[in-house]
């Protein structure tokens, strides 16, 4: 074979392949629209998926509310702002992403629920899509294997709350090819936040180091070692931490915290890494922090009160 008819069997990538322009968002929730609101405002056009056009609404009033903040604090303009929900529009179905240059999974911290999206999702996607996964804890590689294009799947994980937050956690799987992870560096880097890359472990860096922390925090608590107010105030002004570990977990979500704890404890099999049975109880009670109105916290009054 001769250098021509191997260039002309080599994929096409065409414009597709390159800078990204067009970004789809599966899941309106927490994490889904400040990704939205932080690619639209660096100029990405994005199109917001979820199951009902309800969701998609009470994201764009978060959305509205969370750009008015910057817009008054001199971050924005009242002109970004209305250009950056200009940007936004919703994604009644995938068919609806078939234009994106990037698709970022935003959905629930369950694997299997992933899986199905990505099945679902990918018929529906140009050949050079990427498609990018929000996931804090779960394996890259195995999710990848859920998509017909292993070698443009990556792992974006973005911190909570996206448009304050400057880090971003990128994680190659194993086949991930290096123009996606080149892709992927210059979209996050227009975003203006700052990229750590991190080796495909269960809960990548960050969770891996925050996460035994806050479950350390509730076994203090579990074995009455100081309360709810002790260990947060020991945390904040002991540590300097912003905020303390308890308050971090309802902010996060417990169940949320417990599925990452859950990943680390048989991804990595180290008893250090086990659940403390009393998140365990508070998740199953329905207690999962400030989304339920109830954690480490109760959040149904003025001020929130310790609930232990």
């Amino acid at each position: 074979m001769g250098a021509n008819e191997e260039t002309n069997n080599a994929p096409d990538r065409g414009p597709s392949a390159g800078p990204i322009a067009k970004v789809g968002v599966i899941g309106a929730g927490q994490m889904g629209n400040g990704i939205a609101h932080a690619a639209a405002l660096a100029g990405f056009d994005v199109a917001l998926n979820d199951l009902e056009r309800e969701k998609f609404d009470e994201a764009m009033e978060v959305i509205g509310k969370n750009l008015d903040r910057q817009v008054n604090s001199g971050k924005i303009t009242a002109d970004e702002k209305k250009k950056a929900l200009g940007r936004i529009s919703f994604a009644e179905t995938y068919a609806d992403f078939a234009d994106a240059d990037l698709v970022v999974e935003a959905a629930t911290e369950e694997e299997t629920i992933k899986r199905k999206i990505f099945v679902a999702l990918c018929p529906f996607l140009k050949p050079d899509a990427i498609v990018a996964s929000n996931t804090s804890s779960i394996s890259i590689t195995r999710l990848a294997a859920a998509t017909d294009r292993p070698e443009r799947f990556i792992g974006l994980h973005f911190m909570n709350p996206v448009p304050v937050m400057e880090l971003v956690e990128i994680i190659r799987g194993i086949a991930t090819e290096d123009v996606t992870f080149t892709r992927a560096k210059e979209f996050v880097s227009k975003m203006g936040k700052t990229v750590a890359v991190s080796e495909d472990f269960p809960a990548f860096m960050v969770n891996r180091i925050l996460l035994p922390m806050i479950n350390e925090a509730v076994y203090t608590l579990y074995e009455g070692v100081g309360s709810v107010d002790a260990i947060d105030t020991a945390m904040r002004l002991g540590a300097h931490h912003p905020m303390g570990p308890l308050q971090l977990a309802d902010f996060i979500g417990l169940d949320t915290c417990l599925s990452i704890m859950q990943v680390l404890y048989e991804g990595l099999a180290d008893s250090k890494y086990r659940p403390c049975p009393l998140l365990v109880k508070y998740v199953e009670a329905g207690w999962l922090g400030r989304k339920s109105n109830r954690g480490f916290y109760d959040y149904r009054g003025e001020t929130p009160m310790p609930t232990r």
